[in-house]
């Protein structure tokens, strides 16, 4: 988990990076397990981020301390929990989401997150690259293959 500082993305130079927006009481949690197997996987390679939110039918109520102790115990997450913030579009997006769905500032998307669970790919060189809604796996083949 983030310590509450903002998160220095330079270090991740010359991996993948992949943001995910999360939640703890979701259809789509089980999806953490799913992250960690990729993070086990492809950790030298990619860097697997989650962003917690309450944004989608308030399935995130949890503090960020009861949020990271819940991916842990249930889930053995070891990659970076982010603090719980906004992602959808709206005066407190996190700086990042506002990012990932501006066309004007990423190059061509301007698709913010569907639900809980929504994926965003950024290439080793800074660059989005896919986005992949809550309903693609981690582990599915064409999710696979835009990270690996």
């Amino acid at each position: 988990m983030t310590n509450g500082n903002p998160i220095d993305f330079s270090v991740y130079s010359g991996k993948k990076v992949l943001i995910v927006n999360t939640a703890s009481n979701c259809g789509y949690t089980g999806q953490y397990a799913e992250l960690q197997k990729l993070h086990e996987k492809l950790g030298d390679k990619l860097a697997i981020i989650a962003f917690p939110a309450n944004d989608f039918a308030e399935q995130e109520k949890s503090s960020d301390n009861e949020i990271s102790q819940f991916c842990q115990i249930n889930y053995g997450v070891t990659f970076p929990i982010a603090k719980k913030g906004v992602v959808v579009k709206s005066k407190d997006q996190q700086p990042i989401f506002k990012w990932l769905t501006d066309s004007r500032a990423n190059g061509w998307n301007s698709h913010q997150p569907d639900w809980n669970f929504s994926k965003y790919v950024i290439d080793e060189k800074g660059n989005l690259t896919n986005y992949f809604g809550p309903s693609i796996s981690p582990l599915d083949s064409e999710f696979l293959k835009a990270v690996e």
